[in-house]
């Protein structure tokens, strides 16, 4: 029942996010920690328990770091490798997915209802944030200063909300992504699988990731937290929703792993598996984030981490808009950097689907035969084993500087991640110094030292802050923030003596040698629209 004191919704707010699942969640602690006013709202009260997403990888990872989200918040298994079989010619795949990339594993397992309940709890701190269930978006409508959503409750009684900007975060059926005439369109990739998760497999799970590529039933296969254990299994043309969920037809599907008698189904869901993306993710004021904008299949397990990827980028220039420190044209940004690594996810996805489902035996030994000669081959052998074939999360084109010059760092890729030790002595992961702000990075220099006061207050004033990295048992001498570069994660990545402009969203946006500071800082600025 909703509570009456739920009801009295605020007239005006800076975003309204409509969806309260892991994207919506993951953007609600983010405008948290960035101080907008925001209102989150969802048609149900609490987090689905059915079986969802299951896989991280260290990007998303490093999101919710971002977001704030402590590393025990929720239980994860680390994953050290995958592996891609099939019946008639064995082992032809795998990848090593053992060790870490910008501190965190590059792949973990986890229970979706865990993640959901700690990102709720976490945003609920935030005086700025507020969420609301038994709330149904019906129509929206924008003009240049905001958006006016109208909103049902659970006892139909209609009410309007207005926000500068509007997210919709509300999945594959989304309402934002129709009433803004973006519904997905063209054919889709659609398979109906069933997705089943036993309970109580402590110590008898796998601790790996499996994909039997069987052309009779195709079935991937993974371990998970709490003692859980999942596989999914592709349906048959004529095999109905009913049959396959009933407890008897599942008991028989899995008795090569498990003894009926000691089977503990926990979920089990039919679900159609897609592969479709949005022409935008913007329109006007309007915002579309994670499954609303596009949906993966999951062979590859970047579903959610896509969704994560897009709050990243979009909260904090919502933000600095907001705030005025940024002009609305960078928003346009969003899509401009997103979408074309959404598509590239995709049809990675696509690719992986069509190794793990060959549509007969002929098409198995022809398609996982060759993979395994080609695995005799150095160079592509490392391409699947170490990962090289997933798509870069690097942009083309969008709020950074265009590359000028061959130097370690790539404007518009991630900022390298890694341990450093602060004045005081603590040890931290880097992206926990450089904080919120819009970062002015110095490698082995002070980044303050070739800026005059003028070009300091422009930089302040549009959400700059500093940080001096120096190397492993370096101190610093100036009133700078500084940190010693334990792992050598961050030197490691640019010359010494140079400089980097690092967003919020640790994206690269400029660098260049230190003689180049007030530069630097004057074309950033003007990115930003002043």
């Amino acid at each position: 029942m909703q509570n009456k004191n739920t009801l009295a919704l605020p007239e005006m707010v800076d975003v309204l996010v409509v969806g309260n699942g892991p994207v919506g969640a993951t953007l609600a602690a983010l405008l948290g920690r960035y101080g907008v006013q925001a209102l989150v709202v969802d048609k149900i009260h609490d987090v689905l328990l059915m079986p969802r997403a299951i896989a991280l990888d260290n990007e998303a990872l490093r999101i919710l770091q971002l977001a704030g989200l402590d590393e025990e918040a929720f239980e994860k298994i680390v994953i050290p490798e995958v592996r891609m079989h099939c019946p008639m010619v064995g082992q032809f795949g795998r990848a090593n997915t053992s060790g870490s990339i910008d501190g965190h594993p590059k792949l973990v397992t986890f229970y979706q209802p865990d993640l959901e309940h700690s990102m709720r709890e976490h945003y609920r701190r935030f005086d700025n944030i507020r969420s609301v269930g038994g709330l149904e978006l019906k129509e929206l409508s924008q003009d240049d200063t905001g958006v006016t959503a109208t909103l049902t409750d659970e006892e139909g009684a209609s009410h309007q909300v207005r926000a500068r900007y509007l997210v919709g975060a509300d999945g594959a059926s989304s309402k934002v992504r129709g009433l803004i005439g973006q519904d997905f369109e063209g054919q889709s990739y659609s398979e109906d699988w069933l997705i089943v998760d036993a309970a109580e497999r402590e110590r008898q799970a796998i601790d790996h990731v499996e994909f039997i590529c069987d052309h009779r039933r195709p079935t991937p296969h993974m371990p998970a937290p709490g003692g859980r254990e999942r596989w999914e299994f592709m349906l048959h043309p004529g095999e109905s929703r009913e049959q396959m969920e009933s407890d008897e037809h599942i008991a028989s599907l899995l008795e090569r792993w498990v003894d009926r008698r000691q089977l503990k189904i926990e979920r089990k869901a039919v679900y159609r598996f897609h592969a479709r993306c949005c022409d935008s993710f913007q329109r006007g004021r309007v915002f579309l984030i994670g499954d609303a904008a596009h949906i993966t299949p999951p062979f590859v397990g970047q579903g959610l981490v896509a969704g994560l990827r897009d709050a990243a980028n979009l909260a904090w220039k919502l933000a600095w808009v907001l705030d005025g420190r940024a002009k609305a044209r960078i928003l346009d940004t969003y899509d401009q950097e997103r979408r074309p690594h959404a598509r590239k996810m995709i049809a990675l996805a696509k690719l992986m689907g069509r190794l793990v489902m060959p549509s007969n035996a002929p098409m198995a030994l022809l398609g996982h035969g060759l993979m395994r000669i080609l695995r005799l081959i150095p160079v592509l052998r490392r391409q699947f084993d170490e990962l090289e074939v997933k798509p870069r999360n690097i942009f083309q084109e969008g709020l950074f500087m265009r590359r000028d010059c061959g130097r370690g760092l790539r404007r518009g890729g991630l900022f390298p991640q890694g341990l450093v030790r602060e004045a005081g002595g603590s040890i931290r992961l880097s992206d926990d110094v450089l904080g919120d702000k819009l970062t002015l990075v110095g490698f082995g220099v002070d980044p303050r030292a070739q800026l005059d006061l003028e070009a300091q207050r422009r930089w302040e004033n549009c959400g700059g802050g500093y940080l001096q990295v120096g190397l492993h048992g370096q101190k610093g001498g100036s009133t700078t923030p500084f940190v010693e570069d334990i792992g050598q994660a961050l030197l490691g990545g640019a010359p010494l003596r140079s400089l980097a402009v690092v967003r919020p969203d640790r994206i690269v946006m400029h660098d260049g040698p230190q003689e180049r500071a007030a530069t630097l800082v004057s074309e950033s600025i003007a990115l930003l629209g002043h």
